[in-house]
């Protein structure tokens, strides 16, 4: 009989699957209510979840076997670390799996708004030609401003070199000598902003990102700026973003991430400015396959008690 069980209450790839069946009994119940999960979290030693499953005090309260929650991807800004804590549950993730596929997904943000690809492709499927009225811009030669120098930040900043861009790094947590060793030019984020002529967000949602990219902020950046986001929503004002865009202030938004999500058919959604994606940032293949064997490989050796990469708390 197997030693541990296992919950999977979002969904995860076979690769990762396999692992944790070869250790444990393992229960795959992709799409668990949260009144269920309350319900049975008490019988399993691990919980693995993604962005949907809310991991509250609640939840690891009742949760009187539980070991370990491992969320498969990055942000675990869905799992209360402070219950988890004092509960004694360690928390691990997956950060490295998905870094690539969202630095690429920003990359595809970028070049879909300055050649305005989504215009281009709406009107040939209207049976439109209309090349004249679709004037774009290059990436070479620009200069490109990236807040959060972490890996997805690295990444991006070297994917923007290779177009040709200059890149300036702003990250609070690490010296400059490490944004240079990152692949980009340290700088403050008044310097940034004036000199950016796109600005792509890498940080994570905290108390002191909440709203960073303010009506202030916007105020301060090159006129007709780019704007990127693929991490977190609420770390931009969307507020000030759409007062941006109407003004000129900002030339385009490339987003992935929002406040609240869905956000339905906004006003900054149904913006013509404004490439909007369904957070889908790390949605490949490749990284989901890999966040999967990352994080069933952490789970399994968190119930061995050997070494943890990725432990949050």
């Amino acid at each position: 009989m197997a030693q541990w069980k296992i919950l999977i209450s979002d969904s995860l790839e076979e690769g990762g699957k396999a692992l944790l069946a070869d250790q444990a009994d393992v229960h795959d119940r992709p799409g668990l209510t949260a009144e269920e999960l309350l319900e049975c979290i008490g019988e399993y030693d691990a919980l693995i979840v993604r962005g949907r499953t809310k991991v509250t005090r609640a939840v690891l309260e009742a949760g009187k076997k539980l070991k370990l929650v491992g969320r498969a991807g990055v942000g675990v800004d869905n799992i209360d670390l402070t219950a988890a804590a004092a509960q004694g549950v360690k928390v691990v993730n997956s950060p490295t799996a998905t870094s690539n596929a969202v630095a690429e997904h920003t990359l595809a943000l970028l070049l879909a708004l300055v050649r305005q690809v989504p215009r281009a492709d709406a009107g040939m499927k209207h049976g439109q030609w209309a090349k004249k009225d679709l004037m774009g811009a290059e990436l070479d030669g620009k200069t490109l401003g990236v807040l959060g120098m972490g890996r997805i930040g690295a990444r991006v900043a070297a994917l923007g070199a290779a177009f040709g861009m200059r890149v300036l790094g702003y990250d609070p947590l690490i010296t400059p000598d490490e944004i240079r060793g990152r692949g980009a030019e340290p700088a403050s984020l008044p310097d940034l902003y004036n000199a950016a002529d796109v600005i792509s967000l890498h940080l994570p949602l905290t108390p002191d990102t909440r709203n960073l990219l303010n009506g202030e902020a916007f105020s301060r950046m090159k006129r007709g700026a780019y704007v990127l986001c693929a991490a977190r929503g609420g770390i931009i004002d969307e507020t000030a973003l759409l007062a941006a865009l109407e003004s000129g202030q900002v030339a385009g938004a490339g987003l992935d991430v929002f406040a609240t999500e869905p956000p339905g058919l906004s006003a900054l959604v149904a913006h013509p400015q404004v490439v909007a994606t369904p957070h889908i940032g790390a949605q490949t293949v490749e990284a989901q396959e890999r966040a999967a064997i990352d994080i069933a490989t952490e789970i399994i050796n968190g119930l061995k008690d050997e070494p943890l990469r990725w432990q949050v708390v």
